[in-house]
């Protein structure tokens, strides 16, 4: 299924993009997509039954906004350095282990919402990632395998950076990642069991109609059952949390001098395979 959220800011309802490209109305048969609806195998499988018997009500589309596809997340947890070819162009050596660094929920924002350059940025960068969405507690997962029975769906996530802040003003690199508006994610949650293999996944990034990043998952260098695996070795995931996987090659930081950040004005697609499309445009903030 491709579940979504439509409608202003904070008064999304939930809403289902059937087989034929019609957007159906869902909100008279569950409250809100979010961890609790994913974890409720049997409310998603009145979901499936309700689009296929072709109850659900069609919605106009005119001027609708469509918001991020998971409501309440608890938290992003987001893997640095996870393509071989993005790790080399920034300098750094494949890690050994999954890098771990967050993000704050209040940082998602619709797939086609405005996209603010924080004040005195000098360095905004894009980051083309596949989401994974669990639906299912994880506490200490033995297995890959074990990782992937733990997925709801999957989505598309802009995990926009600022690496001035991440890399030159000390800490961590949560001050580059946590400036509003820093994860665009959707239009879509697709539900796991219509992505055939998360390893074969094309990710692409255009700025102003220029395409900046054509990669694969296939390119991660931890696939996404042992990231789910993995990051539940230290903390809990709960149905509604999001890890970003990583980003490959082609960012602003990777490119020659004068390097092409971001500035107000700027136009970002963005899509991954089976997954939709994005579009931001960029304002100062």
């Amino acid at each position: 299924m491709k579940l979504l959220r439509v409608g202003t800011a904070g008064q999304e309802r939930p809403a289902l993009l059937d087989a034929e490209g019609v957007l159906r109305d869902l909100s008279g048969l569950v409250a809100d997509i979010d961890g609790a609806l994913l974890a409720d195998e049997e409310a998603l499988t009145r979901i499936r039954s309700a689009a296929d018997s072709g109850e659900l009500l069609a919605l106009d589309e005119t001027g609708l906004r469509v918001g991020p596809p998971v409501a309440r997340i608890g938290k992003i947890v987001c893997i640095g350095l996870n393509y071989f070819d993005h790790a080399k162009e920034t300098g750094a050596e494949p890690p050994a282990e999954p890098v771990i660094f967050f993000k704050a929920p209040d940082t998602v924002v619709g797939p086609h919402d405005t996209v603010l350059v924080p004040r005195g940025s000098v360095k905004t960068d894009w980051e083309v990632e596949l989401a994974v969405v669990i639906g299912r507690t994880a506490r200490y997962l033995e297995s890959a395998q074990e990782g992937l029975a733990h997925v709801a769906g999957y989505a598309v996530s802009h995990d926009v950076s600022e690496r001035e802040f991440q890399i030159e003003r000390g800490g961590t690199w949560d001050k580059g990642k946590n400036c509003e508006t820093f994860n665009p994610l959707g239009p879509w949650l697709v539900t796991a069991d219509e992505v055939a293999d998360p390893q074969n996944l094309a990710l692409r990034l255009w700025v102003n109609g220029e395409l900046k990043q054509d990669g694969s998952t296939a390119e991660q260098i931890f696939p996404v059952g042992e990231v789910v695996r993995y990051v539940s070795q230290f903390m809990t995931l709960y149905p509604g949390d999001v890890i970003n996987t990583g980003t490959p090659a082609g960012v602003a930081m990777g490119q020659p001098e004068p390097k092409p950040f971001l500035r107000a004005g700027d136009v970002v697609e963005l899509e991954v395979e089976g997954l939709g499309r994005q579009r931001q445009e960029l304002k100062s903030a």
